[in-house]
């Protein structure tokens, strides 16, 4: 089987799901990123969009895709500095009063953390970057999207299997995923009560610019299709559909969940990583 990426959307709408919403999107890489299938599915059901990325360089890569979609901002923001974050909301704020989605798919850990045992390759500034980065960033962005949403909405993030359960060489950046799903549980408790819900979508092992520096990630992909439950691996669309239901009116009383798109992975007991 191919695991090549086919985007889906526009060509296969679901009738409008998002119409009339407005959805902040973080972390797209390229165009085989989750967050850039997410923003594809989001388009396509009517919201309108904006995007951060994270300096020039990824610039380079991310404007010029972003502007398929007509966005209505596409703008730079260092997620690990308060600064930057809200000069970031302050200038979203020229085009937007509100918006109604906000999606995290943010994450980082230096290379070295990421290859060999846990206890050896684990600094202290490793476990801060990947934890500010890839954790806190969760909290930073929620904190100023809320006051873009007075009647309330929709933060979504993006998890993985490497917060429940020990996955080689996925080292801290597990550590750091469990704390985005506490993370999540947090917030949905402390904003439920203005209507903003919160979820996570823990997602099965896939090809994206972030998975590409775990090392034996290919080898996974080759052994998960044989061993899910469904048999198969799980494509970028997948999670874009979950993303849609979460945040639509489809999951209207739905927060504080970690939701599984993973070909039914998690389900396992044992399971080879490679």
């Amino acid at each position: 089987m191919s695991d090549a990426y086919t985007p889906v959307y526009p060509h296969q709408p679901l009738g409008g799901l998002l119409k009339g919403k407005r959805a902040l999107v973080t972390g797209v890489a390229n165009d085989r990123s989750i967050a850039w299938a997410i923003s594809e599915a989001f388009h396509a059901e009517g919201a309108e969009l904006a995007f951060t990325y994270p300096g020039e360089a990824m610039g380079r890569r991310v404007i010029p895709l972003a502007k398929q979609l007509d966005p209505v901002a596409i703008l730079d923001c260092d997620v690990s500095k308060d600064e930057e974050i809200e000069r970031t909301f302050a200038e979203l704020k020229r085009t937007w009063d509100r918006f109604d989605i906000l999606v995290h798919s943010i994450g980082y850990a230096p290379r070295e953390a990421l290859d060999g045992r846990f206890t050896d390759v684990t600094s202290r500034e490793a476990w801060r970057i990947t934890m500010d980065v890839s954790a806190y960033s969760l909290v930073a962005l929620t904190r100023a999207a809320r006051p873009f949403m007075p009647e309330g909405g929709s933060v979504v993030c993006l998890s993985y299997y490497g917060a429940e359960k020990v996955v080689s060489n996925y080292n801290v950046m597990g550590v750091a995923k469990a704390a985005l799903e506490a993370s999540t549980r947090y917030l949905a408790e402390d904003l439920g009560q203005e209507n903003i819900r919160v979820n996570a979508i823990s997602a099965g092992p896939l090809k994206t610019l972030a998975a590409a520096g775990i090392k034996g990630m290919r080898t996974m992909l080759a052994e998960n299709a044989a061993k899910t439950p469904l048999r198969r691996n799980i494509s970028q669309e997948d999670v874009a559909r979950a993303a849609l239901y979460l945040c639509s009116e489809l999951g209207r009383n739905v927060t504080g969940e970690v939701l599984h798109v993973d070909a039914g992975q998690n389900i396992l007991g044992v399971v080879s990583m490679g």
